[in-house]
């Protein structure tokens, strides 16, 4: 299964609920097993530069590609792009994730 996280940043006088909103669009995509549109807490005490967090879990590569080539992203990015400041991404294998000292969970 392939994880894959997005972080946003927002200007400070940007527009968050907007953003939010148009990364929604994003769920009704359906090559995802699970996909999950949230504003950040900002509860670590040393890091609240992030605004808002994509979520999504993607049985394959081809999943997750399938997912970025729908008409839906494009019209999220379209909506979205021009509001944001940062947008990082990462993508990994949860079958290749370390999860303890002895391998398991």
């Amino acid at each position: 299964m392939i994880r894959h996280i997005v972080l946003f940043t927002v200007p400070h006088d940007g527009n968050i609920d907007s953003v939010h909103e148009g990364l929604q669009i994003l769920t009704r995509i359906p090559h995802a097993r699970r996909l999950e549109i949230a504003l950040n807490r900002k509860s670590d005490p040393t890091s609240k530069e992030v605004d808002v967090v994509v979520y999504g879990e993607f049985a394959d590569d081809d999943a997750l590609a399938a997912y970025k080539a729908h008409n839906l992203y494009a019209e999220s990015i379209r909506r979205v792009k021009p509001l944001r400041e940062m947008r990082l991404a990462a993508d990994y294998d949860e079958a290749m994730a370390f999860t303890g000292a002895d391998g398991n969970a």
